[in-house]
């Protein structure tokens, strides 16, 4: 081989390697970040969001809720549609995640509703609609229980905790799942969001990007801490019993090619058929909330507002304008 093709192949091996195992620089969220002081076990933490007014209000607001694996930067083809219709968006990242502290507390979904709460509070906001996805769905769900006066509607797109994970996947102590989240790369982020799209596009990278965000960083420790800890909080605390006590309007927007299941890993290839069956789940959950509407997207996976924006947001206004 010629002197100059094995410098050319040396130079393509060293940025594949950048490309795959540096994390990416931080991505840009769409508007400014602010923080909100909170006080959480007897420590000062910041809660980090996201407060768009619009140039023409309509006097309502509406709270979008991020999943696990995400911060609030993955609302950010949805917030300007909602801003232009009029709508105040409060896009937070929850306490452990995203540009917010990552402290190493008792997690609970009551805490980060409560967190919720106070900073909603802290910005004037008395009532608003709920929007929330994934481990937001559970979020919402908690918030909405709790704070009924501050919903008035809500909507829960491919929400986990559908099922009650710890009847049947295998417990794994913190120190287990921190290991878990210690020997994380880049490229198993990627591996694992590529398994929320039935088809794998260019433009899903900076979702993976915003998530790897800590990895190589001083900050990396405490966050895989606070990702075990969280994982911990969604097995150990369903809301999977509580769905029949929303007594509000619920939209629940279904991508039907979604099979996710927290834990799915230790599962038996047999379970894996049978557990995390969206559009088996979705049927049940509407049947559990007396004023709910279920929207089923044929083609779409765990995440329809980044896959199929036009008719996750058609779906969305819908239900907002009704009658």
């Amino acid at each position: 081989m010629r002197k100059a093709d094995m410098v050319r192949l040396t130079v393509v091996a060293l940025f594949l390697f950048f490309v795959v195992d540096i994390p990416a620089q931080k991505v840009e969220y769409p508007y400014p970040v602010q923080q909100f002081q909170l006080t959480l076990e007897g420590r000062p933490v910041q809660m980090a969001y996201m407060d768009i007014a619009p140039s023409k209000p309509n006097g309502q607001s509406i709270l979008l809720l991020h999943g696990k694996n995400f911060n609030g930067y993955y609302w950010r083809t949805v917030i300007p549609f909602l801003a232009e219709a009029g709508y105040r968006v409060i896009v937070p990242d929850q306490v452990g995640w995203g540009r917010s502290s990552k402290p190493n507390l008792h997690y609970s979904f009551h805490m980060l509703a409560n967190n919720t709460r106070l900073l909603l509070d802290s910005i004037g906001v008395k009532n608003c609609t709920v929007v929330g996805h994934s481990m937001g769905g559970m979020l919402a769900t908690r918030f909405s229980l709790m704070f009924p006066s501050m919903v008035k509607q809500l909507v829960l797109e491919n929400p986990i905790g559908l099922e009650d994970y710890k009847t049947f996947v295998p417990y794994k102590t913190i120190s287990e799942s921190y290991a878990g989240e210690k020997s994380a790369s880049y490229e198993s982020y990627k591996k694992y969001q590529q398994s929320y799209y039935p088809q794998w596009k260019p433009e899903y990278e900076q979702y993976v990007q915003a998530q790897a965000e800590a990895l190589g960083t001083p900050e990396f420790d405490s966050a895989a801490w606070v990702n075990a800890l969280t994982y911990q909080m969604i097995y150990e605390q369903p809301v999977a019993y509580e769905f029949r006590r929303l007594k509000l309007p619920v939209l629940l927007i279904m991508g039907q090619e979604d099979r996710t299941v927290v834990g799915k890993n230790l599962l038996s290839e047999q379970e894996k058929k049978v557990r995390g069956n969206y559009p088996k789940l979705g049927k049940q959950l509407k049947a559990q909330i007396p004023a709910a509407k279920l929207i089923e997207i044929p083609g779409v996976g765990h995440i329809p507002h980044i896959q199929t924006p036009d008719i996750f947001m058609q779906h969305l206004f819908t239900f907002l304008n009704r009658p």
